[in-house]
Order: C-alpha cells, then structure tokens, then sequence
C-alpha cells in the first residue's frame, strides 16, 4: 500500500501530529493577522508624523534638523522601472550595461524551460531540491 493510499489508517501518532501542526499553523494565522493589524495603525501613525516632518524640513528648507531626540534627515529616494522592456532590453544590450539588470533567475519559468528542455543545461546553473510536508485540513474539522 503506497503512502497516498493509507487514508483512515494513519496511526494515532500521525493523527495527532496532523492536529497539532494545524493548531500550530491556526494559531500562528491568528498571531499573525492581530500583529498586521496593530503594525499597520502604528505605520500610520509614523507616516503622519513623517509627512509632517517632511513638510517642516520642506518649509525651512532644511536637510537635516537636529532635536533633542535624534536628527530628521530629508533625502531624495529614487525608484526606476520601464513600461517597454523590449526597448529596455535594447538599450541595455547597445550600450553593454548589464549592470542595470538583477541577477536572479525566474524559479518557475526556469522549471518550465528545463521541463520543455532536458538536455539544455546552461553552464553553471545550480539546483537544490528537498522534500516539504504539505499539511491539507479534513473537511470533518
């Protein structure tokens, strides 16, 4: 009998292994949830106290404003993205600035390709693999 097929015959060990990694898990979502909750109100709390720093730093026209309590440092911060990758992969490719691009390979696209393509093997690509549990709840509970 294969490990999918023993169904109900599962021995009480496992049974109670299952019930406790699922009250584990339950009460792990719970923690979680309270924490986001309480986080998210405190995040804006600081985004109002930030916000306003922002505008005293903006209306003074200061960088940097010394307290008693610590210094307010106004910076520029700078996010880039492209609507057209075509163009992006073009431009890159014509003025040999790979260094824009991150190095990191699309885990599933990459099971995909090697799916489709078992005897491409890029040079230097590596694989780890290990076994996980996957722990689904009964409909009886």
């Amino acid at each position: 009998m294969s490990d999918e097929t023993q169904g109900d015959k599962a021995p009480q060990k496992m049974d109670d292994m299952v019930k406790a990694y699922i009250r584990i898990r339950d009460k792990r979502s719970e923690n979680k949830k309270e924490f986001e909750e309480h986080d998210s109100n405190l995040e804006s709390q600081m985004q109002l106290i930030s916000d306003e720093m922002l505008n005293m730093c903006k209306k003074i026209n200061a960088d940097s404003i010394k307290t008693k309590y610590g210094t307010i440092m106004r910076s520029v911060k700078s996010r880039y993205w492209t609507n057209d990758w075509d163009s992006m992969y073009d431009f890159i490719y014509e003025n040999d600035a790979f260094g824009l691009l991150e190095k990191r390979l699309h885990q599933t696209n990459m099971k995909d390709f090697l799916a489709e393509n078992p005897d491409l093997l890029p040079k230097g690509l590596n694989l780890e693999s290990e076994y996980t549990v996957v722990v689904r709840r009964s409909k009886e509970t």
